[in-house]
């Protein structure tokens, strides 16, 4: 079986090629830093838009280390989702819900010792 182009891109991700990542990041530190909000602020006001917009599990992941980061807690989260479901409904709320479920088990699952180590080659 013969490699195709995407196959090529998938092995430089996972040698840590990851433009798109960076970028992504490296827009967030702006966007924090020009709010003027601190950094538990800030958080808590990008979960509440990510619930907004029914983001993906991805999208929480990013949400999720900057709020350990940023010493947000559980409860607090939880407040957030509660004040958001009258305004964006429970089947928002509840899909959010899963998503930052997911999202969790995706970044436990990275930091599992079972999980393979990647390819070096």
């Amino acid at each position: 079986m013969t490699q195709t182009q995407s196959d090529h891109s998938l092995d430089r991700i996972a040698e840590g090629d990851t433009p798109v990542l960076e970028t992504v990041f490296a827009m967030h530190l702006d966007a924090l830093e020009r709010s003027g909000m601190d950094a538990e602020t800030y958080v808590l006001v990008r979960l509440a838009a990510l619930v907004a917009m029914d983001a993906p599990p991805v999208s929480y992941a990013f949400t999720i280390g900057a709020a350990a980061d940023a010493g947000v807690t559980l409860a607090q989260a939880q407040s957030v989702l509660v004040a958001l479901a009258p305004l964006v409904g429970t089947a928002r709320v509840t899909s959010a819900a899963g998503n930052i479920v997911r999202a969790m088990a995706g970044i436990t699952a990275l930091g599992d010792p079972a999980v393979p180590e990647q390819r070096s080659s």
